[in-house]
């Protein structure tokens, strides 16, 4: 999709985006360069969707650079964010995108230990690390701000996937621990999505034998968003009108958790 030049939010700054790739990541990717990013389009295995990300970032007039990085790995983490600091002389927004929902998964009953250990390594480990990494050089810098996307899964909990539940609630306990451990440094928030029409969800048996229409029926709003409508509310909490937000989780997901929706 096309996104054109918007309010210039994030003019000049460097804002990192895990798996940006694909799905809402590349969404979130190519927002920011709208608002003026200069963009780290960070993948693991989408090599070509990164590529593709980077060209449209570039058609707005930013720059992009592209790394690749196993977000369940330590080694590969730091590596990859020395070297976006040595690249940009500093990195000012970090979106840390990145999780495995276990889209392979269609009920608790299919679960086993590899799918476990995956889907926390990369949505709680990863997360904490990418945090870890990042927010010390911005608090060395003297400024930053990281934002992760949660889910609304926190709220209802995942009975197709419960280590997927986990790994998001994992990454509400990380925000507001760095939130408190950076301030008033560097702020650290997290947003939480609901249901998107983005291919991971789009492709799922269970997605396309009810379940679209059984979250169709709790969604007040009445409708699957695409990423593009929700990806300025995430970026919202990196920008300079969220000053004096840190430690905070915001959702978007047309009242579908909503009490007594």
């Amino acid at each position: 999709m096309t996104v054109s030049r918007v309010f210039p939010r994030f003019e000049d700054k460097w804002v990192m985006v895990t798996g940006a790739g694909t799905g809402f990541g590349a969404t979130l990717a190519r927002r920011a360069a709208a608002e003026g990013a200069n963009v780290i389009v960070h993948y693991n295995t989408s090599a070509s969707g990164a590529e593709t990300t980077a060209a449209a970032v570039r058609e707005l007039g930013r720059e992009a650079l592209i790394y690749r990085a196993d977000i369940k790995s330590w080694a590969d983490i730091r590596a990859m964010i020395q070297r976006a600091w040595t690249d940009t002389g500093g990195v000012d927004v970090l979106i840390n995108n990145v999780g495995d929902i276990a889209t392979d998964q269609t009920t608790w009953r299919e679960i086993d230990e590899a799918v476990i250990d995956r889907v926390l390594a990369v949505d709680i480990k990863g997360t904490m690390l990418m945090i870890h990494e990042m927010g010390t050089r911005m608090l060395e810098r003297g400024r930053g701000s990281i934002v992760n996307i949660a889910s609304t899964v926190v709220v209802r909990g995942s009975p197709r996937a419960p280590q997927y539940a986990a790994g998001k609630y994992g990454i509400i306990g990380l925000t507001k621990s760095y939130a408190s451990a950076f301030a008033p440094t560097v702020r650290v928030n997290a947003f939480g999505p609901g249901f998107m029409e983005t291919e991971a969800i789009l492709t799922r048996p269970d997605w396309n034998s009810g379940r679209k229409e059984r979250v169709l029926s709790q969604t007040p709003m009445g409708r699957i968003p695409a990423p593009e409508e929700l990806a300025a509310a995430a970026l919202f909490l990196a920008t300079d009108d969220a000053a004096h937000m840190t430690g905070n989780f915001i959702m978007c997901d047309g009242g579908y958790s909503m009490i007594g929706a």
